[in-house]
């Protein structure tokens, strides 16, 4: 059975991330729906831009997190990250950045210096991923994954691959590790390509149509538009007329409470006024802007 859509979401007005982010904030949206999408809690959409050329390196300064995973997703740019766990990486066209904040930790993001310098075409995702009660406090962790190392399922007709960065899909694995069972995916379509995959039916369900358009389930959708799933049937079909890429996302929840407060996500509100006096008394160890 077709995995029945719920609505065809338009990007909501964009809003600057420090001065680097230009974003669409998909979810969770004005309304505080917090757990429609769980475990994905948050999506910021930074639909392509042009940046021009300069010798300041926009971003994000340091700012603390905890209870939770960011997961960054370049399709164009390159973004450089360091946090106070003594991680830090770049990430370009296809390269993904997963930091699971857990107990806490300082980080920084900003655009690479020599893409800052030359300017151009800047596309990302930033994605929170939430974390259950029992691994909220866990050391922090950082995964770089290139596109290199990635799973890839290769289209049979050849037009077209998906990179698997978390989950699987079909027999390829991701190279994603997570907490909770989840499927992170980008494909590749060429034009007049046709994919059919399924996806659990109690899973979240989101897909991101990021460059073209394509016919979902026999809906069409445009670019920079989120198809939302609601949580009946399995089946997927997507078939361009155009070339597209899009972003798979399907995960199943997370049944716990959330508070969300600024930029901790915990479960209960003391956890959340703990984690504030943790940050001011040092524990999230330290970080140079």
């Amino acid at each position: 059975m077709k995995k029945q859509i719920e609505k065809i979401m338009s990007p909501p007005a964009p809003h600057m991330v420090g001065d680097g982010f230009r974003v669409h904030n998909f979810f969770p949206g004005p309304h505080g729906e917090m757990t429609r999408m769980s475990p994905f809690f948050m999506m910021d959409y930074n639909s392509k831009v042009e940046f021009p050329a300069s010798e300041h390196q926009r971003g994000v300064g340091v700012h603390p997190h905890r209870g939770f995973e960011t997961v960054t997703l370049a399709y164009a740019g390159k973004v450089a990250h360091h946090d106070s766990a003594g991680n830090s990486g770049v990430i370009g066209e296809g390269d993904v950045q997963w930091m699971t904040a857990a107990s806490g930790v300082l980080h920084k993001e900003y655009h690479e210096k020599e893409f800052a310098r030359v300017g151009g075409a800047f596309h990302m995702v930033q994605l929170w991923v939430n974390l259950p009660a029992k691994n909220k406090m866990d050391p922090p962790r950082y995964q770089a994954i290139t596109r290199e190392q990635m799973g890839k399922y290769f289209l049979p007709d050849g037009k077209g691959r998906v990179d698997v960065v978390a989950g699987h899909f079909k027999e390829i694995k991701g190279a994603a590790s997570t907490f909770t069972p989840m499927h992170v995916y980008n494909l590749y379509l060429d034009a007049n390509a046709k994919i059919d995959f399924e996806l659990p039916e109690h899973y979240n369900t989101g897909i991101l149509v990021l460059e073209g358009n394509a016919t979902i389930n026999g809906e069409w959708v445009n670019q920079d538009h989120l198809t939302l799933f609601a949580n009946v049937g399995t089946e997927i079909a997507i078939e361009t007329t155009t070339a597209a890429k899009l972003l798979v996302l399907s995960g199943e929840p997370i049944q716990e409470p959330i508070v969300a407060y600024g930029p901790f996500l915990m479960n209960t509100k003391a956890e959340i006024i703990q984690a504030y006096d943790d940050v001011n008394a040092g524990k999230f160890g330290v970080l140079e802007d």
